[in-house]
């Protein structure tokens, strides 16, 4: 399994991710994006495991504030 960590903190809304890779991303009413089906691990700090990274990879390589890592 690999993990999708989201910070949030450093999320700028630009959308690259829910534009890229709309089965795991969306934009929130706060303006930034949201990893679907994520938990909260500490704050701003989300994480979700996932069985195949697919297009969360390509949101990984443009997300201009780094705010989303994958660990495999």
């Amino acid at each position: 399994m690999a993990k999708i960590i989201h910070d949030k903190e450093k999320c700028i809304g630009c959308g690259y991710c829910a534009s890229l890779c709309p089965k795991h991303w969306e934009m929130g009413n706060d303006g930034k994006s949201h990893l679907k089906g994520s938990k909260e691990i500490s704050k701003n700090l989300f994480e979700k495991e996932v069985s195949d990274v697919d297009c969360n990879k390509q949101a990984e390589e443009q997300c201009p504030t780094h705010a989303i890592k994958i660990e495999e």
